[in-house]
């Protein structure tokens, strides 16, 4: 048997695609494990115990919508090298940019509390009191953006976020009953209200408006040009890909084990996720495994949230935003990234259990797609060189898919509302 032997030119050509992939690897991955946050953890893992696998299949299937909706972010970045906000400004006008930060500012709110409220429930796990485990968290998110560069922070957002494997582990040893978990991926109760609030709330827990106001962000600072546009999409694809699974983790782990011991049950804490394990991995071993995915999902979504608020608000009024910048460089921007963080851990601090809220979040987040996904597309069309804007049979499939997302989310959320 003889092998292949790469010629000088392969070698150099798949050395450079290996480094230009490399170069551009990051901002990907940082919002697509941000996107697994807390809230969509307790929302993955609500749905396993109410619904076991029937919640399974959607999972899936919103991997292709979420990359199709953040490749256009990666798109419009490299093209028009501007933020989300500066984007909308410099092509609707600011009385919409305005409307698109109010709606960022609203989803920031609402997901900081539900990071913060992950995070308390992990030092409780360990018995430490809110006061103490929040101001450590909140410390460390500061540190980890005032004393670094964009690729300091990106390698320790994907570091901390990495610890979200360990939900893969918690499915593992979980047990799941293959034929059970088959035959309920494809039984859907479309007529049941509750069903359909929750249906919302995975969706409003996949694509998020911070997200795209980030990812865009992330990447005009990290001044990627048109060569880079392959490796960014394979960045976000695996991102898509990765976050999807580990939702799906989560949610089996919660159905074998809690949805099966009480079906309907509701949960209360972080910590009654972590004692679905207990008979698996024992007390110690399942409260370290959960606790180490939330706390790093918490912890990255927490920095990807308040950045992407202080990059939109920046691009909004046009203050100075890089975290190329040092701090006294850009006062404002390092000061709205500092208020969000200590904010939301001070409210979380002195706020009664926040799990319920993590699910209504979502479908908050769910709710606003119409507006998000409507900015996000028209930008595409109007705002990118005519070569790479959306156009012809990909401009109406994308249209169509962010359509029937809206609709479902919409529907979701006012039907389990009482609404509709």
């Amino acid at each position: 048997m003889t092998g292949v032997t790469l010629t000088p030119e392969a070698t150099l050509r798949a050395g450079t695609r290996l480094t230009r992939f490399m170069a551009v690897f990051g901002p990907g991955l940082v919002v697509m494990l941000a996107d697994t946050d807390v809230g969509s953890v307790i929302t993955a893992g609500q749905s396993g115990v109410q619904w076991g696998y029937s919640l399974l299949l959607l999972q899936l299937i919103l991997v292709p919508i979420l990359f199709m909706t953040q490749e256009l972010t990666v798109r419009l970045a490299i093209f028009t090298g501007r933020g989300h906000g500066e984007l909308i400004r410099a092509t609707f006008g600011p009385a919409w940019a305005w409307m698109s930060a109010i709606g960022l500012g609203i989803a920031t709110t609402g997901a900081l509390l539900t990071e913060f409220s992950g995070v308390a429930g992990v030092g409780e796990l360990y018995g430490l009191p809110r006061l103490v485990s929040l101001p450590i968290a909140a410390a460390a998110l500061l540190a980890v953006v005032i004393t670094g560069s964009y690729r300091r922070v990106e390698r320790v957002a994907i570091a901390v976020g990495l610890f979200e494997l360990a939900f893969f582990f918690v499915a593992w040893s979980a047990h799941p009953d293959i034929s059970e978990l088959l035959a309920g991926a494809v039984h859907i109760p479309y007529r049941n209200p509750d069903y359909l609030y929750l249906s919302a709330a995975n969706i409003g827990a996949v694509i998020m408006p911070w997200m795209i106001f980030y990812q865009q962000s992330a990447v005009a600072d990290k001044r990627l040009k048109p060569e880079h546009l392959n490796a960014a999409r394979w960045d976000t694809a695996i991102g898509a890909l990765l976050t999807q699974l580990i939702m799906v983790a989560v949610l089996i782990a919660c159905a074998a084990t809690i949805g099966r011991a009480n079906p309907g049950a509701a949960l209360t804490s972080v910590g009654e996720m972590a004692q679905a394990l207990t008979p698996f991995l024992g007390t110690t071993m399942g409260n370290l495994v959960f606790g180490l995915g939330v706390l790093g999902a918490g912890m990255v979504a927490s920095i990807v949230v308040s950045l992407a608020f202080a990059w939109g608000l920046g691009e909004v009024t046009g203050y100075r935003r890089s975290l190329e910048c040092k701090p006294l460089q850009a006062r404002w921007f390092y000061g709205v990234y500092a208020a969000c963080v200590v904010a939301g851990a001070g409210t979380v601090a002195f706020w009664p259990d926040l799990v319920a809220l993590n699910v209504a979040v979502q479908v908050m987040n769910a709710l606003m797609l119409p507006v998000v996904l409507g900015f996000l597309i028209a930008l595409a069309v109007m705002a990118l060189p005519r070569k790479h804007r959306l156009q012809g049979w990909y401009l109406w499939v994308v249209v169509a898919v962010a359509g029937l997302t809206c609709a479902l989310g919409v529907f979701g959320g006012l039907s389990g509302a009482g609404l509709v």
